[in-house]
């Protein structure tokens, strides 16, 4: 009787990839995207010069004087002359027509969290009726333009005072800058609402549901659970929402005739002012006044976009 042995059979041992040359396809490739890539690179250094010299032409001509600016707009300030800022600050009125475009703002921002937030987790998470109407009403708001429908809207403010005049003989829709911000908060709520609601639907459930079996309620889990991961939405919303409001000039003119100007309206009297005196200096001051907020909350939303959107990365 004969025994036989069958011998062990050596582990396949692969090489690492790191070890292993490069062949003829992978070189093809490299060699592909290297154009592509400077190709890319090209364009995003024309996009930025595109976008950056006018900028800093308008910051280099703020603080010029009169002579320097005529003499030659493109050559570098020999000085910088402050008193541009301090001039369109006091003598143009651009100091309380930043604070009165900050407030708007700010009201329309907390007004529209406040709502389209909750408005868009209960859309996304609860089933219940007529959300199908409210979600198609909704998506028709998207389509109207604000700028058409600012004649009704001052139209309608303006019935509502004639109506408050036996109370209130100044009335009080118009011309203030608290209805204003009501105003853009309810126009901007539907494109809030659906960029919130489309989040919202890509955050698990298993999260609601280990908050529920710890015993949260629904309005905590909305605030200790979903809240903090949609951030990145609502960082995007709060930064989309702070431009329309800010650079709005049609719907402030028509709501604020008063002295109570944002400062975009301001910047035109300023910009119609200047232009007969033929001061650029003061105006262009005026310009990098307007600019100023604008590139603070963008440095500010970006970072915290890059946050949260390391955060927000633990789906399933």
């Amino acid at each position: 009787m004969t025994t036989t042995t069958s011998a062990p059979v050596p582990p396949i041992v692969t090489p690492p990839s790191s070890s292993v040359p490069p062949g003829p396809t992978s070189r093809r490739r490299v060699r592909r995207r290297k154009p592509v890539s400077w190709i890319s690179n090209l364009v995003l250094i024309l996009i930025s010069l595109m976008i950056l010299v006018p900028v800093l032409w308008v910051v280099m001509a703020s603080v010029k004087t009169k002579g320097e600016f005529y003499g030659n707009p493109w050559a570098l300030p020999e000085g910088l002359h402050w008193q541009n800022f301090v001039d369109a600050f006091v003598d143009a009125n651009m100091g309380p027509y930043l604070l009165n475009s900050l407030l708007v703002t700010v009201v329309g921002l907390c007004f529209v969290l406040i709502i389209a937030v909750p408005a868009a987790y209960a859309l996304a998470r609860f089933e219940f009726r007529g959300k199908s109407i409210l979600e198609t009403l909704l998506l028709a708001g998207l389509f109207i333009n604000v700028n058409y429908i600012v004649i009704p809207i001052f139209l309608m403010l303006l019935g509502w005072d004639k109506a408050l005049r036996t109370f209130m003989p100044s009335g009080f829709f118009i011309d203030n800058l608290f209805v204003l911000g009501l105003v853009y908060a309810a126009t901007s709520l539907p494109f809030t609402i659906y960029l919130l609601l489309a989040y919202f639907r890509t955050i698990p459930v298993s999260y609601e549901e280990a908050a529920t079996l710890d015993g949260a309620s629904r309005f905590r889990t909305m605030r200790t659970v979903m809240l903090p991961m949609a951030m990145p939405a609502i960082s995007t919303a709060i930064l989309f929402n702070f431009l329309s409001y800010w650079n709005d000039y049609i719907i402030s003119l028509s709501l604020i005739p008063g002295e109570n100007k944002t400062l975009q309206v301001g910047l035109l009297n300023l910009f119609q002012a200047q232009r007969a005196a033929a001061d650029y200096g003061r105006l262009y001051a005026g310009m990098v006044i307007v600019i100023i907020p604008v590139v603070i909350l963008y440095i500010i939303i970006q970072k915290r976009l890059l946050q949260n959107v390391g955060a927000g990365g633990l789906k399933e």
